[in-house]
């Protein structure tokens, strides 16, 4: 059976279905504070939001993923750059290993790159965003702002060479830890 996976920019309306999407596909999962719901909550109030880059997936008319780009700095101590924060993708449980969040990853990229953003930072599972081009941090020399296994923060340079002379911190919005 193949379903038509349809991939669009979220809107208001979907707030409340997505608020709940994402609660179900985290709560069976071990290493979440199942608070990514109230996150994606603020992110949208903050100046981080970018609404092109908050897409759902839909089958059927029923939404079943969601995922969320929002801006972000890489800080060393001469210079800051642009780069986006993937937090989170979510899909219900009963759709998950179908691709969904792969379409909902690349779909994202392509529009980040539209948009002249040229790298992405996430904190995720090391066996899965490899093999979307996700990198570790560390081989850029840079680090998230709180004490995670190295092997979980990623990058990817949505622009090849576009971290060559990328390095420091990443400052997330204020939103992140409210």
């Amino acid at each position: 059976m193949s379903m038509e996976i349809k991939i669009r920019q979220e809107n208001e309306k979907d707030y409340k279905c997505v608020f709940s999407l994402i609660e179900k596909a985290f709560s069976t999962i071990e290493y979440s504070d199942h608070q990514e719901r109230f996150l994606v909550e603020r992110l949208r109030k903050s100046d981080a939001f970018i609404p092109e880059l908050s897409i759902v997936a839909e089958i059927e008319d029923k939404i079943v993923g969601h995922i969320l780009l929002t801006k972000i700095l890489i800080q060393n101590e001469n210079q800051a750059f642009n780069s986006l924060a993937l937090a989170p993708v979510s899909v219900l449980p009963e759709f998950q290993g179908k691709g969904i969040g792969a379409k909902l990853i690349l779909r994202s990229h392509e529009i980040a790159e539209q948009l002249g953003y040229e790298s992405i930072v996430l904190l995720g599972h090391q066996d899965y965003y490899p093999r979307f081009g996700y990198e570790l941090c560390e081989k850029y020399n840079i680090k998230l702002p709180f004490d995670v296994p190295a092997e979980n923060c990623m990058v990817i340079e949505l622009i090849k060479g576009s971290l060559e002379k990328v390095n420091g911190e990443v400052v997330y919005p204020k939103a992140f830890f409210e």
